[in-house]
């Protein structure tokens, strides 16, 4: 049984304490709608059938969907890093964080799309490393979106 995130407002809070902790920042909420949707909607399993379903959605809307003034990148790896916690993927935790830090920040830019991110996502949680074809499609993304 998949453990979810209970409510908008433990996501402020891990929002609040992942600015404090990462360097700074506003704190300032714009709007959550969009978020608290996100945490309802990964719940469904006809739309999100698997585990990476869930993930990939909602790191895409916590990164892509500007809920805070700031942070929306962090929040996001800060929201899957909880989320891998809650369900027992303790050994995926820490190659997550490292592996996403580039990630969101491509994903924020628009040089990775949902599709890539999901691939991503997949191999960070059953791979060692990122095979070499996702790697050639990570790096053509970046490039083929750069502005």
């Amino acid at each position: 049984m998949i453990s979810y995130i209970d409510s908008i407002e433990e996501v402020i809070i891990i929002h609040r304490k992942t600015v404090e902790i990462s360097g700074g920042g506003s704190v300032g909420i714009l709007n959550t709608h969009s978020l608290e949707a996100a945490l309802a909607h990964i719940q469904n399993d006809d739309y999100y059938p698997t585990f990476t379903d869930k993930l990939n959605h909602l790191i895409y809307v916590a990164n892509k969907s500007h809920c805070f003034q700031d942070g929306n990148k962090r929040i996001a790896i800060s929201l899957g890093m909880k989320f891998l916690l809650d369900n027992g993927y303790l050994g995926a935790i820490q190659k997550f964080a490292y592996k996403m830090e580039m990630i969101s920040y491509q994903l924020a830019a628009g040089r990775i799309k949902k599709e890539l991110l999901h691939e991503i996502i997949d191999s960070i949680l059953h791979e060692e490393e990122y095979s070499d074809s996702l790697k050639i499609k990570i790096a053509a993304s970046i490039q083929e979106n750069e502005t």
